[in-house]
């Protein structure tokens, strides 16, 4: 994964029930990925000639992720993160925007601002989000032309800014699916590379939705 120098890189092993899989970045292992997960299904659906119509992955600390072909797309069934009020004094002096709300996750901190605008415009402190006890540090807020947006920073794992972010949107999913009252969302996550995902609330599950294309191919010696 160092070597690779990716926000995430994927190990994945086959096993009877399905494979399991593991997610490093340059710096560390991770609980839950989302990307590298939809990265790692569209590898075995499109490339290593999977019979089943759906994917079981059991992970360390994550449970059993299971993903299945959706036409085009894939549909990751994760297990949802519930938000947790949480203030930190620290938090307004990373952002020059207003901080309304404030939140923690099982590894995030979510911060929601007023506008897409907002996040967008955000140019913030890495030294200081790095300082923060927290696995990365999510911002978001409504947006215009999706129910919600979101940017996601980790230099503590070695990741100034994440380009998607799948395991965000099981903390963010909970968040705004009450506060629009929706089940089904559409999400934004408004990095320079943009990730476009459709996001729904199902009991203590988190359904993402999402697509991938094959980059490169490669042989890796060791």
């Amino acid at each position: 994964a160092s070597e690779f120098n990716l926000s995430e890189t994927a190990f994945i092993v086959k096993t009877k029930k399905g494979y399991h899989l593991r997610w490093f970045t340059p710096v560390t292992e991770v609980r839950l990925c989302g990307h590298a997960t939809l990265a790692s299904a569209h590898i075995i659906f499109q490339h290593l000639d999977y019979p089943n119509p759906d994917i079981v992955f059991t992970t360390q600390a994550a449970g059993d992720l299971i993903v299945s072909k959706s036409g085009s797309a894939y549909l990751m069934d994760f297990p949802a993160d519930k938000p947790k009020a949480f203030d930190d004094p620290k938090l307004q002096d990373i952002f020059k925007a207003e901080v309304k709300e404030s939140y923690r996750g099982m590894d995030d901190i979510l911060l929601i601002l007023s506008s897409e605008d907002e996040v967008l415009d955000c140019n913030p402190d890495y030294r200081k989000i790095g300082d923060l006890d927290a696995r990365a540090l999510i911002i978001s807020a409504p947006g215009k032309e999706t129910d919600f947006v979101s940017r996601v920073f980790a230099p503590a794992c070695g990741i100034d800014e994440d380009p998607v972010t799948g395991s965000a949107h099981t903390l963010m999913t909970p968040y705004w699916s009450a506060r629009l009252n929706k089940q089904e969302l559409t999400a934004a996550q408004v990095s320079k590379r943009r990730g476009d995902l459709i996001c729904r609330i199902k009991g203590d599950r988190v359904l993402l939705t999402g697509s991938a294309v094959t980059v490169f191919k490669g042989e890796l010696i060791i």
